[in-house]
C-alpha cells in the first residue's frame, strides 16, 4: 500500500533502530483511519528496511493510545478491523521484533497496539484497559487472541469483562508488560533494550522469535478470523452509538458506565 502524507505518524532512525510515534496528542493519539493507514505503511517500511533490526513504537506528549477515535466513529467513519483486515496496523506478523513504549494510557485499541509488539516498556504511572467496554465497541486489533497468550485467560477476562485499569507495576507483575520505566523514561528504556535486541546475531534471533510466536495449537490467522467474525455484531449494532455517547461527554473523568 501507498505510505499517506500524513504527520499523524512520524518515523525516526537511531542507527538499527526505527521509532514509529503516533502523532496525535490532541486527542490522546486516538487512531483515525489515516493514521491506521500510516502505521500500517511504517510497520511495512520498517519490515522491508535492511538497515532496521528493531521498531519502538511509541505515542507523542506523554500518552501511548487512547484507541480508536470514537469521535470519528461516531460521525460514521466506520473502521476496518486492525487485526483482521489485511490493510490493517494489527494484521501482519512482521518479521523483526517491535517494541512499545508505553507512558500514560494504552487502552481500547491502544492496549491492542501495544499487544502487537513483542515487548512492552512501562513507565511508572502508564495505564493498560480495555475501556472501549463501555462504549460497545468490540476489540478487532488482535486483542482476544493476543492478551490471553501473554496473560492468561482468567487475567485476560477480568480486563475485558470489567474494563478496569491496570498499573505499570501491575503489568509488570502479570506479564503484560516486560519493563518498568521511572516515569518520563519509557522511550529512553526501551531505545537501549531495543539497540541491545540489535546487536545480537540476528538469524538466531529471528528464528527463535519466530518460532516462539508460531507454536500455539490455532495458527493466529484463524484466531484472528474468528475474532473478526465474533466481532461483527457488535460493530453493526453497539459501536457506532456508543461512540456518539463517547463524543456527547460520557465517560469523563475515569468513570465506567454500560449502556
Amino acid at each position: 500500500m501507498n505510505a499517506p502524507q500524513t504527520d499523524k505518524v512520524l518515523v525516526e532512525k537511531d542507527g538499527h533502530v526505527t521509532i514509529i510515534t503516533i502523532n496525535r496528542p490532541h486527542v490522546r493519539n486516538a487512531i483515525d483511519n489515516e493514521t491506521a493507514a500510516a502505521l500500517t505503511a511504517a510497520f511495512h517500511a520498517f519490515d522491508a528496511d535492511d538497515t532496521a533490526r528493531v521498531a519502538i513504537l511509541t505515542g507523542a506528549g506523554g500518552t501511548f493510545c487512547s484507541g480508536a477515535d470514537l469521535k470519528a466513529l461516531a460521525g460514521g467513519d466506520d473502521y476496518e478491523p486492525w487485526a483482521g483486515h489485511p490493510d490493517g496496523p494489527c494484521h501482519d506478523l512482521l518479521s523483526k521484533p517491535m517494541i512499545a513504549a508505553v507512558a500514560g494510557y494504552a487502552c481500547a485499541g491502544g492496549l491492542g497496539m501495544a499487544l502487537r509488539c513483542d515487548l512492552r516498556v512501562a513507565e511508572e504511572g502508564a495505564t493498560f484497559a480495555v475501556l472501549s467496554r463501555r462504549w460497545g465497541v468490540p476489540m478487532s486489533d488482535g486483542t482476544t487472541v493476543q492478551l490471553p497468550r501473554i496473560v492468561g485467560l482468567g487475567r485476560s477476562l477480568d480486563m475485558l469483562l470489567t474494563a478496569r485499569h491496570v498499573g505499570a507495576a501491575e503489568a509488570v507483575a502479570m506479564g503484560l508488560a516486560d519493563r518498568l520505566a521511572p516515569a518520563g523514561k519509557a522511550l529512553e528504556v526501551a531505545r537501549e533494550l531495543a539497540h541491545q535486541i540489535a546487536a545480537f546475531p540476528q538469524i538466531a534471533m529471528r528464528s527463535d522469535r519466530m518460532s516462539t510466536i508460531r507454536q500455539f495449537d490455532l495458527p493466529r490467522a484463524d484466531a484472528i478470523r474468528q475474532e473478526m467474525e465474533l466481532a461483527a455484531e457488535a460493530r453493526r449494532i453497539e459501536a457506532q452509538a456508543g461512540a456518539a455517547r463517547f463524543a456527547e461527554g460520557a465517560g469523563r473523568h475515569g468513570k465506567v458506565g454500560g449502556n
